[in-house]
């Protein structure tokens, strides 16, 4: 996991089943776009022109719409599906930096188990098949 796969949204894609799966892994929001799943590939965040246009890593940096409505949409979909918090992802990076938010994922992701990468689309690690 590094911070080139976390997502300008805040996403985690290390964490993403599209990330961990071993045929045709993606490469996660910020790699080619081969491989990505279709809502992946025309993510109207990731192509946000705010975004581009004043060359932000991030939805939160200094974007005047923050958090808009497809952000708050997608935030509150893996929130109630999968106990994860783009918006709390932002927040967090923003406070700590990227670095100490990149590893503290490491740890909050890990399977207590076997300590492979859990999967945030999943209940059960993949490895061994710990429940999360």
């Amino acid at each position: 996991m590094n911070s080139k796969l976390i997502a300008p949204c805040g996403m985690n894609c290390g964490i993403c089943i599209g990330h961990l799966r071993d045929k045709n892994k993606c490469l996660g929001c910020r790699g080619i776009d081969e491989n990505k799943p279709d809502g992946c590939r025309k993510c109207i965040i990731k192509s946000c022109p705010i975004l581009k246009e004043n060359k932000m890593l991030f939805c939160s940096d200094k974007c005047e719409k923050f958090p808009c409505t497809r952000l708050k949409n997608l935030d509150k979909r893996y929130r109630t599906n999968y106990r994860m918090s783009m918006l709390e992802n932002l927040e967090n990076i923003k406070k700590t930096g990227i670095k100490k938010f990149v590893k503290s994922e490491q740890k909050r992701w890990k399977c207590p188990k076997c300590g492979e990468l859990l999967c945030v689309h999943r209940d059960a690690c993949l490895k061994c098949g710990e429940k999360r």
